[in-house]
């Protein structure tokens, strides 16, 4: 998965694991080899798509039997879901690497989400959820405004969850992705989305068209794919459904969820702010930066850490260990941070430092707007 910097992510809930990645090189969940029969190179205006006999495709007739030999489907319904899927354009293009060369600029990608609206809205998401929010933070330790940031992130509070018929673009990337470099692996994460996506559909008893998300096939205000819904989402609302498009709470407990399973640790820190710098003594080379890139886990004590040269303003807990997270900001000043386990918590959600900090940031941004006079806001509308 990712080293540095902002690359595809897979494994991830969200669809901006596969768009906003900042720190750790992932490998492109991907597809085949199979152009489509009858399709056009572009989506409709309304994201239905166009139509392709997906039947007439071996992968996809072998994908059939996998299913009804391990999950007990009924291969003629599977053959007329096949039958009215669509081939998705539009989800080709949009996933496709955009071009290398541009520098990886963290006050740039920073700029793009924490910024007034944003702020405003979360403020708006927070006074309207705030016994949701209340109660998760209570049952599962995260903050509020963590899962507040998250939300306002992967969807702008609800506002952009996506209007593409899941299983359409699920069996296009599955079966019809681009020519990359990480084909193979796409199509077979694509294709394990849209086996979850079956199986969710049959255990919530919904029609699987019914499903709409984004163009990668992620769900709801959390921006879930289909196999994360499955093993972590949450009826939080109680009403026997689990439901991430139209019901914040159960997006507010499933992101606590997924977070406490990956880590999260209650009343702990996030981050702390870091310089680097040739250690005091000069006894050892000045190795901070073999400490980069090592993987979206903290390592490291504090005593390690200072005595490769990487110095805090607050003196973090001696008992906790850290990971050295570098924030590169094109032509200026790369930042760096100490990342504590809960920091990594968050870069399982999106494996990226950027994604990481920005969360962090946007929360508390949005924590110190709805604390302070000119931060109240009316519960926003959907």
């Amino acid at each position: 998965m990712k080293i540095s910097s902002q690359s595809l992510a897979l494994l991830a809930p969200s669809l901006l694991a596969f768009l906003l990645a900042g720190t750790a090189e992932a490998a492109d969940p991907s597809p085949a080899t199979q152009t489509p029969k009858h399709a056009k190179s572009a989506g409709s205006p309304d994201n239905v798509g166009e139509f392709a006999d997906f039947n007439d495709w071996q992968a996809v007739n072998a994908f059939i039997d996998t299913m009804v030999a391990q999950h007990g489907f009924a291969r003629k319904d599977l053959e007329a879901i096949f039958k009215n899927a669509h081939y998705v354009g539009a989800a080709v293009q949009l996933v496709k690497p955009a071009p290398s060369g541009q520098p990886k600029n963290w006050q740039a990608y920073r700029a793009r989400f924490v910024e007034p609206v944003r702020i405003a809205a979360g403020v708006a998401f927070w006074n309207a959820h705030a016994d949701a929010l209340a109660r998760e933070e209570k049952e599962f330790g995260v903050p509020a405004e963590i899962v507040v940031g998250i939300i306002g992130i992967e969807s702008m509070f609800g506002r952009n969850t996506g209007n593409f018929r899941v299983l359409d673009v699920l069996a296009t990337l599955a079966f019809a992705y681009p020519e990359t470099p990480t084909r193979a692996a796409r199509m077979e994460y694509f294709r394990s989305e849209l086996e979850n996506a079956l199986l969710f559909a049959r255990e919530s008893d919904i029609d699987p068209f019914s499903l709409r998300g984004s163009y990668a096939g992620a769900i709801g205000y959390p921006q879930f794919m289909p196999a994360s819904i499955r093993k972590y989402a949450v009826d939080y609302d109680g009403n026997g459904k689990i439901d991430l498009r139209n019901s914040a709470d159960d997006a507010i407990g499933s992101i606590g969820n997924f977070l406490v399973q990956h880590g999260w640790r209650r009343g702990e820190p996030t981050v702390f702010e870091a310089t680097v710098s040739t250690p005091v003594d000069n006894t050892q080379a000045n190795n901070w930066p073999s400490l980069i890139g090592q993987g979206l886990e903290a390592r490291f004590k504090p005593e390690v850490l200072k005595a490769a040269g990487v110095t805090t303003r607050v003196e973090p807990p001696a008992d906790m260990l850290f990971g050295l997270v570098d924030l590169q900001n094109g032509t200026e000043p790369t930042e760096y941070w100490l990342g504590a386990p809960n920091f990594f918590a968050i870069t399982q959600y999106n494996r990226s430092y950027f994604y990481a900090m920005s969360v962090i940031e946007l929360s508390k941004a949005v924590r110190s707007a709805r604390n302070s006079d000119d931060g109240r806001a009316e519960p926003m509308q959907k």
